[in-house]
């Protein structure tokens, strides 16, 4: 997919200067807090302490709140909590109505409003839960809830019906029993440690879940899924980094969504697990408002890398309860990934997938590169929009294809 643009004059395209501007490592600064010591400040306990949890630490930090989000967050704690981290809340743009991290963070009333094809529990979860917090979907890996907590609250969270308990859920983990199941599953070989956020334990607590699971032999690697190198960069201390050392094979997936969450501190804390031997992986959620352009996600997934971070996934917001005004679409989507294949290294280029809802786990979603396939050849396009023959072996006819300028080039999503 090109992307038709004018040069101003310096010779440099408006696309090409937001791309440059949105990749700028910058600090998430003070802000609010400038009289905050260093020693608090710095502090993930502290940060965690003085979250942004009512309507009125929000109006007197962002007077410019919009009736929406007034009426959204007077409501919020019948579904999903406010909290946002003072280190987080910096990055919203109190000027900007559609600012990327404002409409993932700040309630808005349109979460009240259910579709008819929304879900509680748009994945299926609990319905594949064998024993409180574990969720065994795939046959080799199992999914291990181990709170119910986040440092923030994205508004469009898969798990609002259970991540912060405003709905009731009355979320209880029973560790014994989610580990004693994998450990009678031989075929189980992988654990994927989320919630809430494993990195809201503290490190002992952690440490004892990791060690508990690497001692099942048939165990083969861990993972653990976590905003909070994005939400409190803080927490990633030299400690919690040399303790989740000793527990390789570890893989953390991380959740950032646009590149102004990449900052200088977040960039830091992924250096530390990159330099712990922890492979990164990023899984990003496709928002309306948020990322559902090329340009914002071309940065994202080059800044990415640039914090030694593999994007792993994009998400098609899942049909949860109150998401409409956030989910982007498909052929958005399908569009985006047109401008990163052949647009930016393959390293660079994550899954597109719809988590299939009621249960059917993740569906890979490409644009239309194979455009006919027949017993001894396939059609392919590549992403400029060139059509090739490529022949199978053991195809009768052995002549040579080559690409032809002349074929006609797909229509595009």
């Amino acid at each position: 997919m090109q992307i038709e643009s004018s040069l101003d004059a310096t010779g440099v395209s408006p696309e090409s200067a937001k791309m440059q501007s949105l990749k700028q490592f910058r600090s998430a600064g003070r802000g609010f807090w400038s009289h905050v010591s260093d020693a608090d400040w710095n502090d993930w306990k502290w940060q965690l302490k003085n979250r942004i949890t009512t309507l009125a630490q929000l109006e007197k930090l962002m007077p410019t709140l919009t009736p929406e989000e007034h009426a959204g967050t007077m409501l919020a704690n019948n579904k999903l909590s406010l909290a946002i981290t003072p280190y987080f809340f910096n990055l919203i743009d109190p000027a900007d109505e559609n600012c990327p991290i404002r409409w993932q963070m700040i309630p808005r009333v349109e979460e009240t409003h259910t579709a008819p094809w929304e879900l509680s529990d748009p994945c299926g979860e609990d319905s594949h839960s064998p024993v409180p917090g574990l969720v065994h979907r795939y046959p080799d890996r199992v999914l291990f809830l181990v709170t119910d907590r986040c440092a923030s609250y994205c508004r469009y969270c898969t798990r609002s019906r259970l991540v912060s308990n405003a709905s009731g859920y009355d979320f209880h983990p029973e560790f014994d029993r989610q580990i004693d199941y994998i450990r009678q599953n031989p075929q189980i070989r992988d654990v994927l440690l989320s919630g809430g956020d494993p990195l809201l334990l503290s490190d002992d607590k952690l440490e004892f879940l990791l060690s508990k699971l690497r001692a099942i032999p048939h165990l083969e690697f861990l993972r653990i899924g976590t905003r909070i190198p994005i939400f409190l960069p803080q927490r990633i201390t030299p400690e919690l980094c040399a303790m989740l050392k000793k527990y390789h094979p570890l893989f953390i997936s991380v959740h950032s969504n646009h590149p102004r969450e990449l900052t200088t501190e977040v960039r830091d804390a992924l250096g530390r697990l990159a330099d712990a031997g922890i492979p990164l992986g990023n899984q990003s959620v496709l928002l309306r408002n948020v990322n559902d352009d090329v340009i914002t996600m071309r940065a994202q997934v080059q800044k990415l890398l640039m914090c030694r971070v593999k994007p792993y996934y994009i998400y098609q917001c899942d049909l949860i309860n109150g998401s409409a005004h956030l989910r982007s679409t498909v052929r958005k989507g399908l569009e985006i990934m047109q401008g990163l294949r052949g647009h930016t290294t393959g390293y660079g280029v994550p899954q597109y997938v719809i988590d299939a809802p009621g249960g059917g786990g993740k569906v890979p979603i490409n644009p239309e590169y194979v455009l006919s396939h027949s017993r001894d050849r396939l059609v392919i396009r590549n992403f400029e929009g060139k059509i090739f023959e490529y022949v199978e072996a053991g195809a009768r006819d052995s002549r040579q294809y080559k690409a032809s300028e002349n074929f006609a080039t797909p229509e595009t999503f």
